[in-house]
């Protein structure tokens, strides 16, 4: 066993491969940009050497100074976590030149998958079933066109190089393959450095079913499936362990395929093999093809660890330090259900788009295992992925799992940011997901009911307003009068709504509150205020914000200023305004130019992930106040239209 390693990548994954490098003896080594210098990974490994500026070119993707901390460090092997370099050959390569051991699968297993084309036609030769398209070199968007016809509508546009759901489009119509080859190579340059796209068939009702393997270079097991179904844009949200409706004949195909993926390029350390299954009729062993390999750990590893009790990164160390597989195939247990739950910071009303911010509150419910790279006071920064963490939840059966999921996700407390943490309750208790009906168009279908906005509870309200006002413990003189209780105005905010409402104390820990024609009676209780006979949540108050921790999801009011008169919305002038942090990839029109409503403006990235902004009507530019390649906040103004024009 190694006595010392390098982990090159930061948030969540370090901090978990810390964990078990800590349980093992083995002495951390983490390395951290400029933002992130205070982060928690930093915190809890040994050393930490920091490596460059916050952008990922400056810092986590160069393996140059990765490998010269490892060496000034005396590491003996780096870590590469999952993203940044941990799929690129040319680094595993550097890193075993440099007398280093990479903890991973070897440069030509990595080069082996690294391209979808290539490895789907390896995988054929193994026989591994693939799905049907074209793979080709020839890329000429006429020929891709007629290659697309070929197969037949509807097809999926899909990046050669990397995955995450970038670079890939769906395409209904011949008339719309043109514009989505074309968005689909410039998001795929952008992330991967390489346009080069694949054409396949789509599948009408599709599942996402991975197989987790393990391999040390000569042999190889698997660890069992993992359901990965439920995807928005093609990101997983939540994923499970084992595949619901999974048969022993259906478990046996797919393992044993997965198995002879890894053999066929001499894996070496966790990898997963990534399915399509055709789940209309079922789940039958003659319904599922191979889309890729992921050469490396997967965010979603956890669940496999909670159904087979096996740590995965503890099996990594000890492959890469020499020894053999831990288990063989028969000995590998598969024990109950698990659910894994993506909780982002992103803002789900506005299309779920990256959100910042300083996380002010952060607590997670007991009797779960919640993955985290942050701590309350921490901030989620506009360089990176903006997971706060992966809330995964264990239990005898499915049904229990997933009970156990949705009421960790009603215990969660997050405040400072907002985050995808209602949206992803409400999906844990979607009536067709806890039946098992799964498939990746299950979110689009019922996109609508699974982001509506919640209005706001009286009680919600109330509560909050006693907080902010009165505290949360009782003054001995609080409610005294001479006469009659006193009665105050008071005035809260959420989003754009204004709260007015009456209170009057009636004692210590005893109050009225009015809000429109309703009349709430409130008790502080040891656990908070009671209004109108219920507990609306935990209520924390930091700063000038108030937060109410409900079932359904935190909801945070401003304390207005009373002195603050308020200011006209900067949107009223014709100004389209950055909805995120990121970097301007295009601008689209000039000063003069007439444009109508729905016509492109600027395109945004970030997170490696393109968002078109378009005209909120008929107009006239009036100025365009960025250049491409600037960085910009979220409400950075970036181009303004004629005023009343239109």
């Amino acid at each position: 066993m190694f006595r010392k390693i390098l982990i090159a990548n930061r948030g969540e994954i370090a901090v978990r491969i810390i964990a078990t490098a800590r349980s093992l003896g083995v002495a951390t080594v983490a390395v951290h940009s400029e933002a992130d210098e205070v982060a928690l990974h930093v915190a809890m490994a040994d050393e930490a050497v920091a490596i460059g500026g916050p952008q990922p070119a400056d810092s986590y993707l160069r393996g140059e100074r990765i490998i010269e901390a490892a060496l000034a460090t005396g590491a003996e092997a780096i870590h590469p976590g999952y993203g940044f370099l941990s799929e690129n050959p040319d680094f595993v390569e550097a890193v075993e030149a440099a007398g280093l051991v990479f903890i991973g699968p070897s440069a030509s297993a990595i080069r082996a998958m690294g391209l979808k084309d290539a490895a789907k036609a390896l995988m054929e030769r193994a026989g591994v079933p693939v799905v049907p398209g074209y793979h080709g070199e020839d890329q000429e968007p006429e020929h891709l066109a007629l290659m697309a016809a070929d197969i037949g509508y509807p097809v999926l546009i899909k990046a050669v190089a990397g995955g995450g759901g970038k670079g890939m489009r769906r395409v209904e119509r011949p008339e719309d393959f043109s514009a989505a080859l074309a968005s689909a190579r410039a998001e795929a340059r952008t992330a991967f450095g390489n346009d080069a796209v694949l054409i396949e068939k789509w599948i009408d009702c599709p599942r996402h079913i991975e197989v987790q393997v393990f391999g040390d270079g000569t042999g190889a097991v698997h660890l069992y499936e993992r359901d990965c179904s439920l995807q928005r844009r093609h990101q997983k949200v939540i994923e499970e362990a084992p595949a619901p409706g999974m048969t022993p004949a259906m478990r046996e195909a797919m393992g044993d395929a997965a198995v002879r993926a890894a053999r066929a390029i001499g894996y070496r350390g966790a990898g997963t093999v990534e399915f399509i299954v055709d789940g209309s009729e079922g789940l039958r062993p003659d319904r599922f093809w191979f889309m890729e390999m992921n050469t490396r750990l997967q965010v979603e590893h956890p669940v496999t660890e909670a159904v087979t009790g096996i740590d995965l990164v503890e099996w990594q160390l000890r492959v890469a330090s020499g020894e053999p597989l831990p288990l063989a195939q028969e000995a590998i247990p598969l024990r109950g259900h698990a659910f894994e739950a993506r909780l982002y910071a992103e803002d789900v009303p506005a299309g779920f788009l990256p959100a910042t911010g300083r996380l002010d509150h952060l607590r997670f419910a007991d009797g779960v295992r919640a993955d985290t790279g942050v701590r309350s006071g921490d901030r989620i920064s506009p360089w990176y992925d903006p997971m706060i963490a992966k809330i995964v939840a264990h239990g005898p059966s499915r049904a229990s799992a997933l009970n156990r999921l949705a009421r960790a996700l009603e215990e969660t407390e997050v405040a400072g940011t907002v985050t995808n943490l209602a949206f992803l309750g409400r999906l844990a208790r979607h009536p067709g997901f806890a039946a098992g009906e799964v498939d990746t168009g299950l979110i689009g279908r019922d996109l609508e009911s699974l982001t509506q906005p919640v209005p706001v509870a009286p009680e919600v309200a109330a509560a909050a307003l006693l907080v902010a006002e009165l505290g949360s413990a009782p003054q001995p003189l609080q409610g005294f009068s001479l006469w009659t209780p006193l009665r105050r105005h008071a005035r809260l905010r959420h989003g754009d709504e204004e709260i007015r409402a009456t209170y009057a104390t009636e004692g210590p820990g005893r109050a009225i509150v009015e809000i429109g024609d309703l009349r709430l009676p409130a008790l502080l209780r040891p656990e908070g205020w009671e209004v109108a006979g219920r507990h609306p949540g935990r209520v924390l108050r930091i700063g000038g914000q108030v937060h109410v921790f409900a079932r359904t999801g935190t909801v945070s009011f401003a304390i207005p200023d009373p002195l603050d008169r308020g200011v006209e919305e900067a949107g009223q002038g014709g100004l389209t305004l950055s909805p995120m942090p990121g970097l301007v990839r295009e601008v689209a029109v000039r000063a003069g130019e007439q444009v109508a409503k729905g016509d492109r403006l600027a395109v945004i990235e970030a997170m490696k992930m393109e968002h078109v902004l378009t005209a909120a009507r008929d107009g006239t530019v009036a100025e365009v106040l960025v250049e491409a390649g600037a960085q910009v906040e979220a409400g950075a103004p970036l181009v303004r239209l004629e005023d009343g024009d239109g």
